[in-house]
């Protein structure tokens, strides 16, 4: 373990700073290359800054549309043959929206990775969509909402709760869009927002692989320089105001068991906050032994699973969100008042120097073992050049194992106090037969 550790440290020794080449074209499309020749495969991803946060009433779910849209073809490529194209050349691929950018990516042998950049410059210049393509699809999507959000409660609850904590900030948008939004969607509002979007200046491409910098840029600047950089979207100018007050929602839907969430209003990585809010979620719920599961899931049998989601990238500042569901006979209120004596004790006193330890260890460690997939180096590239730029990167862990104990109470005792609360109770009703409960959100986003 130790020796595996050290291993995979040593890989990523130097920092991100010294081993990514950074370019940007005439037309403003931005290129994040970080070559790594473990094994002869490239991960292409082209990331577009729009997502449901670029979304506004009436309109939600444009940018996730777009997203299946952007595969029915272009002038040369017919419909749904993207796809068949990068796995007849022995690749995967697929795509996702998140409430702060859409991103298409695709695994393929190193000397394939020219298949996705003429693929990917193709559809950003020739989008090619029809009626007769567009309904149909449209109805998938609703199929898909169907699936994941309606006839699954907790995912719904999840919904209700960003609906409620936001007052202002489009982060209160659900990222597949709201029903009546979807089923009203047209064509031309897709082509609209397509034109507003995905332009070379709004977008970047980060690669990851067994690649030269040097002719990967060629080849990209090759495929994407004949497209024309567009006007800049407009920025998003909605900042949520200060929450003065409790707020709390409750969600009636057939279930087999009760589900409770508490999310309150914190920053960013932005913020110098940021580091100590990562570990204190480490420490409310980073493993088995950590504070929530060992409390309410060992030691009390209230709850079945427990959690703490808190994106660390997000662009504008989200939430810090803790969970519980109830194991069968317990009670949303009992898992809710357990969950709120936990954030009361670490308001009130902060962690012991061994908890505090385990939880930077697991936040490095977690950290460094992913350094060997190239998909999730390719991904925090990604997620932090969106915030800002990848180059902060280099200032995570530093900034982890900064953080002292009274940091930790300190951002507990600012963020996680009851005036800046919602509270999302899912009440099963009526009990129906079925497999128990629901899972939260993925935090990737939608495919």
């Amino acid at each position: 373990m130790v020796g595996a550790l050290l291993a995979a440290g040593q890989a990523v020794a130097r920092p991100y700073g010294e081993r990514v080449t950074e370019t940007t074209l005439d037309n403003g499309l931005k290129l994040i290359l970080l070559e790594d020749h473990k094994a002869p495969v490239v991960v292409f991803q082209l990331y577009y800054r729009v997502g449901s946060r670029n979304e506004r009433l009436g309109y939600t779910g444009l940018s996730h549309i777009l997203e299946h849209i952007t595969f029915k073809g272009t002038e040369t490529v017919a419909p749904e043959e993207y796809s068949k194209i990068i796995q007849r050349n022995g690749g995967r691929t697929n795509a996702f929206t998140s409430q702060d950018n859409t991103t298409y990516f695709a695994m393929l042998a190193s000397d394939r990775v020219g298949v996705v950049i003429d693929l990917e410059a193709d559809r950003l210049a020739h989008l090619k969509v029809t009626d007769e393509q567009f309904l149909p699809e449209r109805d998938v999507i609703m199929e898909e909402r169907r699936l994941r959000i309606e006839n699954d409660p907790v995912a719904e609850l999840f919904e209700q709760l960003a609906s409620t904590a936001y007052a202002a900030h489009p982060y209160q948008f659900p990222i597949i869009g709201w029903s009546s939004d979807i089923a009203q969607a047209t064509l031309a509002d897709v082509l609209a927002y397509h034109r507003t979007f995905y332009m070379p200046n709004n977008a970047f491409v980060v690669a990851v692989g067994d690649f030269d910098s040097a002719a990967l840029t060629a080849k990209i600047r090759e495929a994407f320089s004949p497209i024309e950089r567009g006007p800049l979207p407009p920025n998003v100018r909605a900042i949520e105001p200060a929450q003065h007050g409790a707020r709390r929602v409750e969600l009636e839907r057939p279930a087999q068991l009760p589900f409770v969430a508490m999310a309150h209003h914190v920053p960013n990585l932005l913020s110098p906050d940021a580091a100590a809010l990562e570990v204190l979620s480490a420490i409310l719920a980073g493993g088995d032994s950590a504070r929530l599961h060992d409390e309410l899931v060992y030691r009390s049998r209230l709850a079945r699973s427990v959690g703490v989601s808190y994106d660390y990238t997000a662009i504008d500042p989200g939430l810090f969100t803790v969970y519980a569901q109830p194991l069968p006979g317990r009670t949303a209120a009992q898992s809710e008042a357990a969950l709120t004596r936990e954030i009361e004790r670490i308001r009130r006193q902060a962690p012991s120097a061994r908890e505090l330890e385990k939880a930077k260890n697991g936040i490095e460690s977690s950290f460094v073992f992913a350094q060997d997939s190239l998909f999730y180096q390719g991904m925090l590239l990604g997620e932090y050049e969106l915030s800002g730029t990848w180059r902060r990167i280099d200032d995570y862990l530093p900034g982890v194992r900064a953080v002292t104990a009274e940091d930790v109470r300190r951002v507990a005792q600012t963020y996680l106090s009851p005036t800046n609360r919602t509270t999302a109770v899912l009440i099963p009703n009526p009990p129906i037969e079925g497999p128990a409960g629901g899972t939260p959100p993925s935090p990737a986003g939608i495919d």
